[in-house]
């Protein structure tokens, strides 16, 4: 029994995803087929492979899945030409050496190799896409991580400089008390004869 996982999506695994699915797009099969090979393979359900492929990953492989489509056609395409003409061909005679071989079979032979290159330069320029959307990535993941531990530091200086400041503002605030206090205490009022107030300098 497939056992269900709730931590996110990795990298490598959404990778797994997608080629799995587009390999099953490319021989036939069904994407619910691929969903249940990844979730054998990563310890999920069927269903959040699936929720994950249509949500995030699909977007990503647009391409990939146009070219696999049109290797699944391809290779349809090639399985029907080849039944057919084994079903047109007229019975032949057994070779006595494996060696010899007949104009149709060469004729098979170089379409095949013809389909099989187109598929590999196609193949080698999604994987060349691939790898620059990765660099690209990876580059903007470590721009980010500069950006990240300037803006830290600034922090750290902001924080330094704002406890500075408050220090120097409780400094000058008991200053003006401390003065304030030394003026009230040198002033001094008594009472003379003529009941009038009369200030006395200390």
């Amino acid at each position: 029994m497939t056992s269900s996982r709730q931590d996110a999506w990795t990298q490598d695994e959404d990778l797994l995803l997608a080629d799995l699915v587009l390999r099953y797009i490319r021989d036939g099969g069904t994407q619910l087929n691929a969903f249940e090979e990844v979730g054998r393979r990563l310890s999920r359900t069927a269903a959040a492979c699936g929720f994950r492929w249509n949500s995030y990953v699909r977007k990503q492989y647009k391409a990939g899945i146009d070219l696999a489509k049109k290797q699944r056609k391809q290779l349809k395409a090639q399985h029907s030409t080849t039944e057919r003409a084994r079903a047109e061909a007229p019975p032949r005679e057994v070779q006595s050496s494996s060696s010899d071989l007949t104009l149709r079979d060469v004729i098979h032979f170089l379409e095949n190799l013809e389909i099989t290159a187109e598929n590999a330069n196609d193949v080698v320029k999604l994987n060349v896409d691939l790898k620059r959307r990765v660099e690209g990535l990876e580059r903007h993941i470590q721009r980010l991580e500069k950006e990240k531990h300037l803006l830290q530091n600034n922090l750290v200086v902001v924080e330094d400089d704002y406890k500075a400041l408050i220090e120097i503002m409780e400094r000058a605030r008991k200053m003006v008390v401390l003065k304030e206090d030394e003026k009230s205490e040198k002033v001094k009022f008594q009472v003379d004869q003529t009941s009038k107030l009369k200030k006395i300098e200390k």
